[in-house]
């Protein structure tokens, strides 16, 4: 585990240095939004399908789905619970609230699972992911985002998660193995091809969106909050729920693991879109990368 975290360590300091030295001219945010569309609209879909066109869905699927929605709205109930009792601002509340309940299970809980677990681990954090994760980020997430920002969400949730390429790609994937499609040869070697530049990219674009400056006094009691949620008592929850529900061996470390992941980066996005805090979330993203160094092998030896 020590050695995969520094080998994908190494990938987001390059993003961490290009942000600082700016070569070409081309800032940071820039080139992060370039390789995130193209993650987000072509290779990640490409790659959900790969996955999950080989993967059987079963009762393991049901049971991933089930502690991942658990962990999401723990973090929310205690991340809300927290920030009341400490009486932080609407604004400070709604980032807290995503930054503790949302993981970052595809750009850095893929590459480490499949890492660590293997390939075959690489369907755990998609399915963590597509089967809780994101659709509650866009229903659930956004209405609190609204809620604690500005209040001028109207564009119909459901409308929204039909259009994650995402999820249309995990339809498809559905589709294509429940009728066994065989798909030519040139295709399947331009997916492989594809897919191959998903982790890399994820994890340099991870770099560039690290952000030192947010990490102002002002910050630390929210961010620490965050830290303590996301790393500590959310996987903690997942541990302790997965033997119940039946959920063993490399699957249940894989979702332990996935649980213990970060603050996902796309709540930098919509904090700016919604009015809330948007600099303790982005601190509270470089914190929490930077501490899961240390917590995510802890969790590896404990789940194993």
């Amino acid at each position: 585990m020590h050695e995969v975290l520094l080998q994908m360590t190494g990938l987001v300091s390059l993003g961490a240095v290009w942000r600082i030295l700016n070569p070409g001219g081309i800032d940071a945010l820039t080139a992060r939004r370039v390789l995130t569309d193209l993650v987000y609209y072509l290779l990640l879909p490409v790659l959900v399908f790969q996955v999950m066109s080989k993967t059987p869905l079963g009762l393991d699927s049901l049971r991933i789905s089930i502690l991942a929605a658990s962990g999401v709205f723990s973090g929310m109930l205690l991340s809300w619970l927290i920030c009341r009792s400490c009486q932080f601002s609407k604004a400070t509340t709604g980032a807290v609230v995503l930054a503790a309940a949302f993981p970052n299970a595809t750009y850095l809980g893929l590459p480490v699972l499949e890492a660590t677990l293997g390939p075959a681990a690489r369907s755990i954090a998609i399915q963590y992911d597509l089967f809780a994760c994101l659709p509650l980020l866009l229903t659930v997430g956004l209405l609190l985002a609204d809620r604690f920002g500005h209040g001028r969400e109207k564009k119909n949730l459901f409308f929204r998660l039909l259009q994650v390429p995402a999820l249309q790609a995990l339809v498809l994937a559905v589709v294509v193995q429940h009728f066994d499609i065989k798909l030519p040869g040139v295709v399947d070697s331009i997916i492989d091809r594809l897919a191959i530049l998903v982790i890399p990219l994820m994890l340099f674009s991870l770099g560039l969106s690290l952000q030192l400056r947010t990490l102002g006094r002002a910050n630390w009691p929210a961010i620490g909050v965050v830290s303590i949620i996301q790393l500590i008592l959310v996987p903690a929850l997942v541990f302790g729920l997965s033997p119940i529900i039946g959920l063993e061996g490399v699957t249940r470390t894989g979702v332990v693991l996935v649980a213990a992941m970060p603050s996902m980066v796309l709540g930098v996005v919509i904090c700016d879109r919604f009015g809330l805090d948007t600099g303790m979330y982005a601190g509270a993203v470089t914190v929490t990368t930077l501490l899961s160094l240390l917590t995510l092998p802890l969790w590896f030896t404990w789940a194993s």
